[in-house]
Formats: structure tokens, C-alpha cells, sequence
């Protein structure tokens, strides 16, 4: 099952999340029959948002997090609720690029690096937060360290990482966000980095079994780690034939007169899960009687 953990130092100003999401890494590249580049980019983005998503404070709230960088592999889309329960698609998943080194894929050369990574807080105010930076690697994690320091000015280090088996499954998925708290001084920041250079590349831990407690505790292992929760999360999609209908509804009287006219029937992909909605002409026109 996958899981978010969240701790605190308790003799630092420092919190910490990491993830365990080998599954819903998998049902994204089942869902979306993704080659290895696109399933670790993919992969990593979900990871990094269903821990966003993880820190709202807003119950109903929802993160969304859009990275287009200008490579092969187009958008890159992923949306979490607030316990971490996250969806996502990428624009072409059928890209292959060779190997940037032994079993390393590269993903920064699929994301590309002339884009923007985009985060979208829905907190159920009148107005979404929205906040934009240029990308920096196109790796992901580095991507999202850049944004936390950013746009919310919150020193971070994230690290992720997905082992795509040579079936094309997922072998492994994790990854971790440690972010400093006011009052942070050197000594701190210089355990942390240490921490982090001392343990490498998640992928490498994942592979051996390492939970995401595991790889806290291996990173700040200089601190005294306390748990505050841990929390099951998925793919999750949400959505519905009601979903469907309300976006035909917002087409409007005209097109939806069009479109019944042309093709007398709609058939709707979801694009999270591709699930497809088929309104046969009888529903489309009892929709158009409704505007």
C-alpha cells in the first residue's frame, strides 16, 4: 500500500515528508501505457504533488501541479486532493530517448528545460493561488526545490525517484520533501546536506527496500525524528458521468446543437483514467432542453 509519512525534528526547526507510491506509479503507466521516460517523469510529478496536496490545510482544497518544458514528452499534468490522493496525465507517452547513463533515464531531455513548472492551490477561495517559475533541470524534483524557494520562499530539498522494470512496470517509486522552518541557522542546513549527499539516489534505497521512514531517518539521521502521521494514498480519479454532462452543459446551447447535428452521439475519454462517457442522441438532447 502506498503512504505518505510526515515527522518533525524535535531539537531543529525542520519538518519532513516522504512517500511510498509504487502503485499509483503503476496505475498511471497502466492507465496511460507509458514507456519508461514518460512513467519516471510522470511518476515523479505525482509523487511530488500528492505530497503537496498532503500539506494543504483546506479539507476541500486541491493542488494541481502543470510542467511544460518544451521536450518530446509535451505537458506533463498531475492534480492531488488534500490527503495526497492524486491524478495525473502525460501528453505523450510513448516517447523513448536513449539511456542519459547506465540505467538512467532522461528525463530531463523528455520534460525538456525551456518551460514553466505551474502550481495551482485551489484553497475553496474566490481566487486560486498561482505561482510560476522557469524550470531548471527538467528532472522534477529540482524543479519543485526551485518552486518551494520561489514562490513560497521556503528553503526545500526534494528528491524522487521511480525503477521502471524491464517488463515496463514499476519496480519501485519514492521520494522525499524536507523543508527548514524559521530560525533554521548553518549547522542545521549543513547536517541536512550532508544527509542528502550521504545518501544519494533514492532509487538506489527503494530498489534495496527501503521504506519512506527509511530514507527520512537515512537523510536526517543527525536529527531526532518525530512522527506526526502516516497516510494511505492512491490514484484516485474523480470523475463521473455527472462530471461529463456538466462539461457538455458548459458547451453551450450552439455547439451542443452542433455536435449532436454532425456526429448525433458524444463519446468522452477522461483523460485521468480514460474512461470513456458515451451520450447516445436522446441524452444530448434532453441536456440541450435543459439550457
Amino acid at each position: 500500500m502506498d503512504y505518505i509519512v510526515r515527522m518533525i525534528a524535535k531539537d531543529a526547526p525542520v519538518k519532513a515528508m516522504a512517500i511510498q507510491g509504487r502503485a499509483l506509479v503503476e496505475r498511471a503507466r497502466a492507465i496511460h501505457n507509458t514507456m519508461p521516460v514518460a512513467t519516471a517523469a510522470l511518476g515523479r510529478t505525482l509523487m511530488a504533488t500528492s505530497m503537496m496536496g498532503q500539506q494543504l490545510k483546506e479539507k476541500e482544497g486541491s493542488i494541481t501541479v502543470r510542467i511544460q518544458g518544451g521536450g518530446p514528452l509535451g505537458s506533463i499534468l498531475a492534480v492531488s486532493d488534500s490527503q495526497g490522493n492524486v491524478r495525473g496525465y502525460v501528453q505523450n507517452g510513448a516517447v523513448e530517448l536513449p539511456l542519459k547513463g547506465p540505467a538512467k533515464l532522461d528525463v530531463g531531455g523528455a520534460v525538456g528545460t525551456s518551460g514553466s513548472l505551474t502550481v495551482i492551490k485551489d484553497l475553496r477561495m474566490k481566487e486560486p493561488y498561482v505561482g510560476t517559475i522557469p524550470l531548471v533541470s527538467g528532472e522534477i524534483a529540482e524543479d519543485i526545490t526551485a518552486y518551494f524557494a520561489e514562490s513560497e520562499q521556503i528553503p526545500t530539498a526534494c528528491a524522487l525517484g521511480v525503477l521502471v522494470d524491464r517488463d515496463l512496470s514499476v519496480a519501485a517509486a519514492g521520494g522525499y520533501l524536507i523543508q527548514l522552518l524559521p530560525g533554521a541557522d548553518d549547522d542545521v542546513i549543513d547536517k541536512i546536506e550532508a544527509g542528502i549527499a550521504r545518501v544519494g539516489q533514492v532509487t538506489t534505497h527503494l530498489n534495496q527496500g527501503a521504506t519512506p521512514e527509511d530514507l527520512l531517518h537515512q537523510v536526517l539521521g543527525d536529527f531526532d525524528l518525530e512522527t506526526l502521521e502516516t497516510v494511505p494514498v492512491e490514484y484516485r480519479c474523480y470523475c463521473s458521468r455527472e462530471r461529463m454532462q456538466n462539461a457538455l452543459i458548459s458547451m453551450g446551447k450552439q455547439e451542443l446543437r452542433a455536435l449532436i447535428d454532425e456526429q448525433g452521439r458524444a463519446e468522452m475519454t477522461c483523460q485521468f483514467c480514460d474512461a470513456v462517457h458515451v451520450f447516445e442522441k436522446e441524452e444530448l438532447e434532453a441536456l440541450l432542453a435543459t439550457l
